[in-house]
């Protein structure tokens, strides 16, 4: 078996600690909003800025990856990401910290998260070979789901509980650590272009190999449908869970472990998902990533015994890494480099775009109806979604 090489494991590193970062920083926004309101329509809200840029954003961030080169792309986002972290931190240090301040850092944090993501997904089959990208992806995501949500949410909730400053100027020093482990990755990761094209053309191109492609285009209406129900679960059941008042009553600390299950099962899946696809085959897996999934967002419905939900927050975590693996690799396989960094941010324009609204459905319906009822409609969604689940690859 071929070893990946150095310059992977150096894109490996970054991508880990960027992850941790992330992690940390998704878990304190939701925990300082609740300091700041209890209103599940405003701390919804927040979820659905930082996700928004990939509505809005994702196809120029798609442009911009294969125009320029990724890594340079990579790190620009992380040193914007940085600065913004270490801004919110200053501000809060001298008392100006509020839910919109929240709000403005939350939507440039999505916009970096963007462009990174997007060209991250792209840079990766120059960096190894076409026929290593199971084994490849399968050890990114370890360290990736690990650092963003086995170790993030706790590290989060302790920070949080520590102090919103420390929540927020960890993040931003992990930030600065990523960069430095990029920087030393060797080589120009630029995609070669045979014309001058207009950012419109651009545009239209990278659609319509998407929309062209019947596997594609189907895959990529999935994850849309799935990540609207993840995220309508997640975004409301810090209210949920967290403090007195709550169904579940758990401290911060608490909700970061509970959360970190879902990583724990994500990273075991990690070492087994290239197994786990060759035995089964890619339709069944990914039918089984359904059903984990939809166990995931509808437990909290049924039952607000910790340890029963960690234990379907495992089995969930697990099934979301499988699906990942089967189909990022897939994705990388049949876009052809000039158009990956377009593909990859065509298919999350529908597979992420769905987040934010998600979010604000959970947020709007929550006000209305309550907690529960919302984490049951999101796991019917789910289940729906295995209709579609393609026959013929």
């Amino acid at each position: 078996m071929t070893a990946l090489g150095t310059a992977y494991w150096r894109l490996w590193s970054s991508s880990g600690l960027s992850n941790l970062a992330d992690g940390i920083v998704k878990v304190a926004l939701g925990l300082v909003a609740v300091q700041y309101t209890r209103s599940p329509a405003l701390v919804a809200g927040l979820a659905t800025v930082l996700s928004l840029p990939w509505l809005v954003f994702a196809l120029h961030a798609g442009v911009l990856a294969d125009r320029v080169d990724r890594r340079r792309a990579m790190l620009t986002a992380n040193v914007i990401r940085a600065g913004l972290l270490a801004s919110l931190t200053a501000a809060i240090a001298l008392g100006f910290g509020s839910i919109w301040l929240l709000y403005v850092v939350a939507l440039g944090l999505g916009l970096a998260e963007t462009v990174h993501d997007t060209a991250a997904q792209a840079i990766l089959p120059q960096v190894v070979g076409r026929d290593q990208l199971t084994r490849a992806n399968s050890r990114l995501y370890a360290a990736e789901l690990t650092a963003n949500e086995f170790a993030g949410p706790p590290v989060g909730g302790f920070l949080v509980a520590a102090g919103a400053f420390a929540a927020f100027a960890a993040p931003s020093a992990l930030w600065i650590v990523a960069i430095v482990a990029l920087f030393f990755v060797p080589g120009s990761f630029r995609a070669e272009r045979t014309r001058e094209t207009s950012v419109r053309e651009d545009l239209v191109e990278g659609l319509r190999f998407l929309w062209e492609n019947r596997i594609l285009r189907i895959l990529a209406i999935m994850v849309g449908g799935f990540n609207f129900a993840t995220s309508a679960m997640i975004t409301i059941f810090v209210l949920h869970a967290v403090g007195p008042s709550s169904a579940m009553g758990l401290s911060e600390q608490a909700y970061g472990f509970l959360l970190s299950a879902i990583a724990l099962g994500s990273f075991a899946a990690s070492f087994a998902a290239e197994r786990i696809e060759l035995a089964l085959g890619r339709t069944r897996s990914l039918v089984l990533s359904l059903l984990t999934g939809a166990a995931l967002v509808g437990i909290p419905a049924v039952t607000t015994n910790p340890y029963v939900i960690g234990a379907v927050f495992f089995l969930g975590g697990a099934g979301v890494v499988v699906w990942n693996v089967v189909v990022v690799s897939l994705r990388q396989r049949i876009i052809p480099d000039h158009l990956l960094g377009r593909g990859t941010s065509g298919h999350r324009l529908v597979a992420w775009g769905t987040k934010p609204l998600g979010a604000l459905a959970a947020g709007l319906l929550a006000e209305v109806v309550g907690l529960r009822p919302v984490f049951a409609g999101a796991a019917a969604l789910i289940l729906a979604l295995v209709l579609l689940c393609p026959r013929e690859w």
